[in-house]
């Protein structure tokens, strides 16, 4: 539902006393002009059409699925009161507390959205057994109950599930209270004595967003200007906490920073001047709401004056409630380059608005991801059923971001990854499959020897490890990673169905401006030019005809890709364009640099004949065990995997294809029946990525 305050009936404007919000005094007091009032309704109409808001009925069923949460809850702990020989007057007393916080707390959310949910509990129900063990069988026997998916070993241990089609996260915390009283002030300092870490961050949740609402100007532009930057950072790509770019919490941080920054602002104008700000800002200097507050009850706080690990952070984002911590730990080097472009994008895109050149539909323009590179990692999961892929591919994802430390890390820096929080299914397979994808790019302005490679075997081998740490895995769980080159991008990652016409990556001014002209403004740059003939060719007489041809083309295969072993990556193939950095350091559009990274694909020559000690010994190990198993999972799609590795650019000897198991393939997982490792099933991954300067 649209707010009452918003769209046409909204109140008479009214200025907030000055006041000093945060840490430092506001960088402007002033308030909106006539434009930008209406900028503002167009903003919320915009947000409304979109289906941002929920409907009355779905509210109304979110309030009572959390209602009979908190009656199962109570329930559970009034049953254990009772089996650990507690009086009877406890037993009657003894209750749980069921608390919000992330997007429904801050009452940001939208029609499908789930609902991040605490359970507060008493000191004598723990988390390991009585919650994970217990609670989760109570659970499970619910018919409203589905889908319910246990994370204990998560640094939040959650359960998730869906209450009659509500997705639920939920968190336990069991306090140092005997009984906990249904008026809980989960603010109070006093939850956080004698407890541990894992639950202090439970409870953060919680806190986390009272003090957020608490240090805001206006709770209600805040409200609109974060709803409208979530829903951007989902089509840009950017939102995805667990890997590497920044979820719900560090959005909504940094949303009320700048809401601080301009305290009489309203949400036309705080969402360019967010984009002002944070392309501006130098990292890693921190975003803070408010002063960190000092140990008081011996837990840590975020200070790199302190802790070592605190100064290796890329874009601190401070919590505001004790004890304060960094919220955006995951981000790496790759993916905080990647969120400085597409802010520079908002930048564009927002200057234009306010200038009446551009409408609030171009800023939520989808990132084309697969047109931005020329290189990608493709990680595909399998499982035998859907229950069981669904456990797995959680684990895989949260540690999707440690393959992207470990390149960056092994790399020095050098070939740069853009991890794609999306995930994409193939729907014409038996198995239970998912893929996720990362672009590869060398960094900008490196200089490179002609031949140069990036060896990432052990990088991926060192993923692959720690997939193996999983503890609820079970036989059919496998996972595969391969280098693909653009052309072999399976279909199935493309809206149609089919790839688009080739196109060179678009800076974000580029794409602002190709934005603009297909909003119906006037484009004067060299680049509208070419768009505008580009789109004057598309239409064509041959342009049908070439569009089907490319369809009927043989392409890649289509999911995963057990056959992949050992290659030699050639220097002769099409480079790889670098992120546009001069365009982000205020160089012109006209001035900006396209140099390349040529990251090859195998040839058919090239199969077979590495002349490299670490390439000789993979192949020998394919050929010392010809006679191992081969993995039943997926067998009708096996046949079909194969045919699909036609491609000139993954042709392998025919000797090997009758030998090659889906155990050989880059980066896969096995396991024996007992669950331990068969360190001799499982082949070393090979990705080699040869570089060639352009220059």
């Amino acid at each position: 539902m649209v707010s009452s305050k918003g769209l046409s009936g909204s109140p008479p404007y009214v200025a907030a006393p000055v006041k000093q919000y945060g840490v430092t005094k506001p960088i402007s007091m002033a308030g909106p002009t006539e434009a930008d009032i209406q900028r503002s309704r167009d903003l919320e109409k915009f947000l409304a059409e979109a289906g941002l808001y929920e409907r009355k009925e779905e509210a109304a069923k979110r309030e009572e699925v959390l209602c009979r949460i908190q009656e199962i809850v109570t329930d559970w702990v009034k049953q254990l009161t009772r089996l650990r020989g507690y009086t009877d007057q406890i037993v009657e007393d003894a209750n749980a507390v069921i608390f919000t916080f992330g997007s429904y707390r801050l009452g940001v959310h939208g029609p499908g959205s789930d609902i991040d949910t605490l359970c507060v509990g008493p000191s004598y129900v723990n988390r390991e057994e009585d919650f994970f063990f217990i609670l989760h069988n109570i659970l499970a026997e619910r018919e409203e109950v589905t889908e319910l998916q246990p994370v204990p070993d998560a640094h939040v241990p959650v359960m998730k599930f869906k209450f009659d089609g509500i997705p639920i996260d939920l968190l336990y915390a069991s306090i140092s209270h005997l009984v906990v009283a249904q008026d809980l002030d989960i603010s109070d300092m006093s939850v956080l004595c004698n407890v541990d870490e894992p639950t202090v961050r439970s409870l953060n949740g919680c806190r986390v967003a009272d003090q957020i609402l608490k240090l805001v100007p206006n709770i209600e532009h805040f409200r609109t200007t974060l709803r409208c930057l979530k829903f951007w950072a989902k089509r840009r790509g950017v939102y995805s906490n667990v890997t590497g770019f920044l979820g719900g919490v560090n959005w909504a941080l940094l949303v009320a920073r700048v809401c601080q920054l301009y305290p009489n602002a309203v949400p036309s104008m705080l969402v360019s001047r967010f984009f002002r700000v944070y392309t501006q800002w130098r990292w890693p200097n921190p975003v803070m709401l408010c002063a960190i507050e000092e140990d008081e009850l011996g837990f840590s706080v975020w200070d790199p004056r302190k802790n070592p690990r605190d100064r290796t952070h890329h874009m601190p984002i401070i919590t505001p409630a004790y004890p304060c911590m960094n919220s955006s730990y995951n981000v790496s080097t790759s993916t905080l380059r990647v969120m400085m472009e597409q802010f520079q994008y908002g930048n564009n895109i927002c200057e234009k608005i306010e200038l009446n050149k551009a409408k609030w539909s171009a800023l939520f323009e989808p990132y084309l991801f697969f047109e931005s590179y020329k290189n990608y990692l493709q990680v595909d999961i399998v499982a035998a059923d859907a229950d069981d892929l669904r456990a797995w591919k959680g684990w895989v994802e949260s540690r999707l971001r440690q393959l992207t430390l470990m390149i960056e890390r092994d790399t020095y820096g050098k070939l740069q990854c853009h991890p794609y929080p999306h995930e994409y299914v193939d729907a014409s397979k038996p198995c239970a499959h998912c893929a996720f994808f990362m672009g590869l790019q060398r960094k900008e302005g490196e200089k490179i020897q002609e031949g140069q490679q990036f060896d990432i075997r052990g990088s991926v081998d060192e993923f692959r490890l720690s997939i193996n740490m999983y503890m609820f895995w079970k036989p059919g769980m496998e996972i595969y990673v391969s280098h693909v080159r653009r052309k072999q991008l399976p279909a199935y990652v493309f809206p149609n169905g089919y790839k688009h016409p080739w196109n060179l990556r678009l800076t974000p001014c580029q794409q602002s401006d190709k934005l603009l002209h297909d909003n119906g403004v006037a484009c004067q740059t060299e680049s509208g030019a070419k768009c505008l003939k580009r789109k004057t060719d598309s239409n064509g007489e041959n342009s049908e005809e070439s569009r089907l041809e490319k369809r009927q083309s043989p392409t890649r295969s289509e999911s995963v890709s057990p056959e992949i072993i050992s290659c030699k990556l050639s220097s002769t193939s099409s480079g790889c364009s670098t992120s546009d950095l001069d365009e982000m350091n205020g160089l012109t559009e006209g001035n900006a640099s396209y140099n390349s990274s040529n990251i090859s694909s195998c040839s058919r020559e090239d199969i077979g004949n590495e002349s490299t000690a670490g390439s000789s010994e993979v192949s020998n190990g394919v050929d010392d065990n010809p006679a191992s198993s081969q993995s039943d999972l997926c067998d009708d799609s096996k046949s079909s995997l194969e045919d699909e590795h036609a491609d000139q650019n993954r042709v392998f000897q025919d000797r090997l294809l009758h030998e090659l198991k889906p155990n050989t393939a880059i980066g896969v997982v096995r396991k024996s029946m007992n669950g331990v490792v068969d360190s001799e099933t499982v082949q070393n991954p090979v990705i080699r990525l040869s570089l060639t300067s352009t220059a």
